[in-house]
């Protein structure tokens, strides 16, 4: 008795395998796309924030200079230097990194820096008392250098933002978010929008 074979043979395999084999490579190709893609977008959130902190660092070098002109003028406002001391302090003691951008970060390390630009207004209401001071021609540089870094800032929190939205947007579509979120790509924190500097 002969044996009746069952399957279509190498033919059926052909027929069979090869669609499945074309849609295994379409979808590890475009995966591969999704994965470069989101590096790039990230990398690009990675320089923007650099940015923002290469910016909040000139304030922050700037302060001890600013607030020694001001000493020499104003002794007498040992509150109100104590109180940009150690908002300087707490700034310095935020960690954030381009590794950990979520939103709590965010958060923490705007509120540390709006605190220092609240401590470093009020060292500035102080100059208002000190009319010598006020005419100081290194304080007004020192003023007018202030000045253009926190318009700084603001720029560069926004140019943060919008690269953030992008790229947040790019990995949160699908069907993309299923790889991104396979391979580790996760959505990075925003600055809150408001017109002051932190």
């Amino acid at each position: 008795m002969k044996k009746q074979q069952t399957g279509l043979g190498c033919l059926g395999t052909i027929v069979w395998g090869t669609p499945i084999l074309a849609i295994i490579l379409i979808i590890l190709f475009w995966g591969i796309r999704v994965n470069n893609k989101s590096i790039e977008r990230e990398e690009t959130v990675n320089q923007k924030w650099a940015q923002v902190e290469n910016t909040y660092q000139l304030r922050f070098d700037l302060i001890p200079t600013l607030m020694s002109v001001v000493k020499q003028y104003a002794e007498h406002e040992e509150g109100t230097f104590i109180a940009v001391t150690e908002a300087r302090s707490k700034v310095g003691g935020v960690e954030i990194n381009n590794k950990n951008l979520t939103e709590q970060n965010i958060k923490d390390f705007e509120a540390a820096q709006q605190q220092l630009g609240s401590a470093i207004k009020r060292l500035l209401l102080v100059v208002e008392k000190y009319p010598e001071l006020k005419a100081n021609q290194n304080f007004m540089e020192l003023q007018y250098e202030l000045k253009n870094i926190e318009k700084l800032i603001l720029d560069t929190r926004k140019e943060y933002n919008d690269v953030v939205k992008t790229y947040n947007a790019y990995i949160r579509k699908f069907p993309r978010n299923l790889f991104a979120k396979l391979l580790g790509f996760e959505t990075k924190g925003y600055f809150e929008s408001n017109t002051e500097p932190a």
